[in-house]
């Protein structure tokens, strides 16, 4: 079972930094990748970054590389999401979700019990 809840998110400047957590109290943590994912008001959800069960394979969107790192500490069941310089692009709302990797690429699973409900990242100019 997967329930995961995301915190962290807030108010910044542009150029502050965040760092979002995605914590599941189910019990399967250490078996399945975490990306996040990422909506602004009236966009399409777009990936972020993501890494798998065991912290390996960690890939990150052009828009983000660079600034943003993602990190997982299983004995927490926790997967951070450390965002630097952030810019007021970056506003949107932040969710993780459980999925896979196939080879190098990334893919949530679709279902709606596998993400979280989402934090709000606002990033003033």
């Amino acid at each position: 079972q997967v329930e995961l809840v995301e915190s962290g998110g807030g108010l910044v400047q542009a150029g502050g930094s965040l760092r979002l957590s995605c914590v599941d109290s189910g019990r399967s943590f250490g078996t399945y990748a975490v990306g996040w994912f990422r909506q602004a008001p009236g966009e399409e959800r777009e990936f972020v970054a993501a890494i798998n069960w065991d912290g390996g394979k960690p890939n990150y969107a052009d828009s983000v590389k660079g600034r943003f790192t993602i990190s997982r500490d299983n004995a927490k069941n926790t997967v951070y999401l450390q965002m630097n310089s952030l810019k007021p692009e970056d506003t949107a709302v932040y969710s993780c979700a459980a999925g896979h990797f196939i080879g190098n690429d990334y893919y949530p699973r679709g279902t709606s019990g596998f993400w979280g409900q989402g934090t709000q990242v606002t990033v003033s100019s």
